[in-house]
């Protein structure tokens, strides 16, 4: 085994491994970030700031879990912590730092599995019918706000139908340029999670959408045909944020009378239970979403009454 090394230097190595090899995102880091000092403040004495297997034993790895529980965290909460405080000991052990990973045997609340919200096909003629509801009644209020609110329409019934259309996280919508849209084949690659580039195409509506938003975001001298930019961008010709989106996107939901707790990655699980609902396969459906196991996939098989029902017609003898 190496020396103790200083808890905040072996921090540091470990987030700059998150980064450099694992590709994670800001995001990601900083949650590591957060519970690995979490863990450092509830249950390793002050007087201690080397990491060694006397600091990290079953017994600390339990403490903490205690004091998550005590804190009355939900339980994803916890289990997300305690899986950030397991990986950081796995690279402490690639490092020669412990022997012993305490947080591997560490008995954890079962993760609970919960069905996303899927809209109906129904719902989503509502949804992508709401920009144009919306920002017509606030064109009746505010007359002189008419070319925004048009390009607003546009804007934002395209980003829905592409959304929609491919199956789209959010940050992979408005991280898209302009020049990665082929018109011809409807198609495009998108960098989804880690960086893993996948084929999406877009339906004939999304596309006819995109054509009309492009229109508008030039009448608003936001941009010209050639341009290789952001695709979706604000008034003042900047690519559009993940925060924007959900904004907006709750103002639409209430537009369309839907639950209003619902995020635009419920588009996302429609997409892809629609499409199991008219026959595709889940091999397919797992590469169109981009997911590296299968598994994930199959959640999407629980939740649709009518494939279950349409199978057992289409299968059982005695149906």
């Amino acid at each position: 085994m190496h020396s103790e090394p200083n808890f905040d230097e072996a921090t540091d190595r470990f987030l700059r491994y998150l980064k450099t090899e694992r590709d994670a995102s800001p995001n990601t880091i900083d949650n590591y970030r957060r519970d690995i000092f979490q863990f450092k403040e509830y249950v390793i004495p002050e007087s201690c700031s080397f990491i060694s297997d006397s600091t990290f034993t079953i017994h600390t790895a339990r403490k903490f879990m205690m004091e998550l529980t005590k804190k009355e965290l939900a339980r994803n909460s916890i289990l997300r912590k305690i899986s950030s405080l397991r990986s950081f000991c796995r690279f402490l052990i690639r490092e020669d730092v412990l022997a012993n990973n305490p947080f591997s045997g560490l008995n954890t609340p079962r993760k609970p599995r919960s069905l996303p919200h899927v809209f109906s096909t129904q719902e989503i003629d509502k949804l992508l019918s709401a920009p144009e509801g919306y920002w017509n009644r606030a064109e009746n209020s505010k007359s002189d706000n008419t070319n925004y609110n048009q390009f607003a329409i546009a804007r934002d019934k395209a980003l829905l139908e592409v959304i929609y259309s491919a199956g789209l996280r959010i940050s992979e919508a408005v991280g898209l340029r302009k020049d990665d849209i082929d018109f011809y084949s409807r198609s495009f690659v998108v960098r989804g999670k880690g960086k893993k580039e996948r084929f999406c195409m877009l339906g004939r509506p999304a596309i006819t959408s995109l054509k009309a938003y492009l229109t508008e975001r030039q009448n608003m001298n936001l941009g010209r045909k050639q341009d290789t930019g952001p695709l979706f961008v604000n008034k003042f010709g900047n690519q559009i944020t993940s925060r924007s989106v959900q904004r907006f996107f709750k103002l639409y939901l209430r537009e369309a009378g839907l639950a209003f707790d619902l995020s635009p990655h419920a588009l996302r699980h429609s997409f892809a239970t629609h499409l199991l609902d008219a026959g595709a396969d889940l091999r397919s459906v797992q590469e169109m979403l981009g997911h590296a196991n299968l598994s994930t996939t199959q959640i999407y098989t629980h939740i649709s009454p009518e494939r279950l029902l349409s199978a057992y017609k289409k299968a059982h003898p005695r149906a």
